[in-house]
């Protein structure tokens, strides 16, 4: 991997690192799906704006539908998903489940690609999680049916990013901007949410809209963790492929620390750095050349 790579690897997780406490912070006013159609929507005016600014060429080469529907795929759905979790998970808990994305990719790439599962990236990936349940260790919580539905629905996003990777590799390739890709992923998740949040109106209107702290975490999260983040990603996925852009979610958990720490005074402890080893260690397992060959499927 090239050191521009990794920097836009690291800056990626940084980003996405802080969009759980966002996300924590506006979904329990406003609700899970006015959370996920403002974050798309905001991404979606942003992009736009720098591309008229830039004056980027809208030459999408005959593949707007793709980009429409990877965008449900691969922000829609998830979006979704996380702001439902953010009404009964703690943040730390969606950034745990979040690291599963790997995990994802790995199993969806051998059972649906035809990818080899190697030995070294089956160990990244336990590795991996192993060190974030190490790093998070928010504590013991509840088991119940609200925290189950939670899980799930953050594994739903997980195996919809596995999916999106594999997808974006074939449908995508030949030259697309990034910025055009990002942006029309974005309109395709605004679509998809647009009746959700309609309906959210309908059945339970917000009691309370929030006030400046929810609407600029809100357009923290469109304009920084979405659109400017979805750039970075696809420029990933056609440099690095689906698998190695993947492992940011092993790097998630530790900008969130990381954060707590800076912002919010949170205490630091041993478990960090074990945990922080470990994500190192898996992330070279999973991101490095193979040398050779050796399937496990």
């Amino acid at each position: 991997m090239r050191p521009a790579d990794l920097l836009r690897l690291l800056l990626l997780s940084a980003i996405w690192g802080a969009s759980f406490l966002f996300m924590r912070v506006v979904a329990p006013v406003i609700g899970s799906m006015p959370t996920a159609f403002f974050r798309a929507g905001i991404g979606a005016l942003g992009l736009l704006a720098i591309l008229l600014i830039m004056r980027v060429q809208w030459d999408f080469r005959g593949k707007l539908g793709h980009c429409l529907l990877l965008g449900v795929i691969n922000a829609g759905l998830p979006s979704a998903m996380y702001s439902l979790a953010a009404l009964v998970l703690p943040a730390g808990y969606s950034a745990i489940l979040n690291a599963t994305t790997p995990m994802m990719g790995v199993l969806i790439g051998a059972l649906f690609f035809a990818e080899a599962l190697t030995l070294g990236r089956a160990a990244g990936v336990a590795i991996g999680l192993f060190g974030v349940g190490v790093l998070t260790r928010t504590g013991p919580v509840q088991v119940d049916l609200e925290l189950l539905l939670g899980a799930a629905a953050c594994l739903v996003a997980t195996a919809c990013y596995g999916f999106a990777g594999f997808l974006a590799r074939r449908w995508l390739g030949g030259g697309l901007d990034n910025r055009l890709t990002a942006f029309s992923s974005l309109c395709g998740a605004s679509l998809f949410l647009l009746p959700l949040f309609i309906g959210s109106l309908a059945v339970q209107p917000p009691a309370d809209w929030g006030g400046a702290v929810e609407w600029l975490s809100l357009a923290a999260l469109g304009l920084g963790c979405t659109a400017f983040a979805y750039v970075l990603y696809f420029r990933l996925l056609s440099d690095i492929g689906p698998i190695k852009a993947s492992t940011t979610t092993f790097l998630i958990p530790p900008f969130g620390v990381l954060w707590g720490a800076l912002l919010l005074d949170e205490p630091l402890s041993w478990a960090y750095l074990y945990g922080g080893a470990l994500i190192a260690i898996a992330l070279w397992l999973v991101v490095r050349p193979s040398r050779t060959a050796v399937n496990v499927r």
